[in-house]
């Protein structure tokens, strides 16, 4: 049976996931130091972390079983990737786990912005509520501006159209035939800044 060690907190999604492999187990120790971690590597086929954990060359050497470290996220800079491919350990993230959560993200920052709401809130945790300072703008009929229409990107204009928004881009990569797809204007990037609101 295949060990596999998470050492940063993973969502019950994830768990739930890792709950129907029939043929591993896993134990979830979180905090560890780079010397816990050293410690207790060599008893396990997998590593499972976030961006808290540094997977650098010292514990991969220390992982004897070590065959994958898998990212639970985008980025793999907390990974020294050429230890593990000296090692035959194969690394990978899951590109897509977090592009909905950023999509939204993004359009909550925008309505924050464009309806003041953190000076807003701050003027009424001190007991100054003045309305008309806060009144803010609609995010409809607005033009965004989006630098890059990659998984993120797209998310972002779907989201942007369904707030009653002109979308405009620019991305070198993607063609008319895909701006049209999308319903967005693509433009040169020195055309893009002054059509954005």
């Amino acid at each position: 049976m295949y060990r596999i060690l998470i050492s940063d907190k993973l969502g019950t999604a994830g768990l739930e996931r890792l709950a129907q492999i029939t043929d591993a187990s896993y134990d979830m120790k979180t905090g560890l130091s780079k010397e816990e971690l050293i410690a207790i590597i060599p008893d396990y086929d997998a590593l499972i972390v976030r961006s808290d954990t540094k997977v650098d060359a010292d514990i991969l050497a220390a992982g004897s079983n070590l065959k994958v470290v898998g990212r639970a996220g985008i980025g793999v800079d907390n990974i020294d990737l050429q230890a593990a491919s000296i090692r035959g350990i194969i690394v990978m993230n899951t590109p897509t786990a977090n592009n909905i959560a950023t999509a939204e993200q993004t359009m909550a920052l925008m309505l924050a912005v464009s309806r003041h709401t953190a000076v807003a809130h701050e003027s009424v945790k001190e007991g100054e509520w003045t309305r008309s300072k806060f009144v803010g703008t609609q995010l409809h009929g607005k033009t965004l501006g989006i630098i890059g229409l990659g998984r993120i990107g797209r998310l972002v204009a779907e989201r942007a159209k369904a707030f009653g928004m002109e979308v405009v881009a620019f991305d070198p990569y993607v063609s008319e035939e895909v701006g049209r797809e999308l319903n967005v204007t693509l433009l040169d990037l020195d055309e893009l800044l002054p059509q954005a609101d």
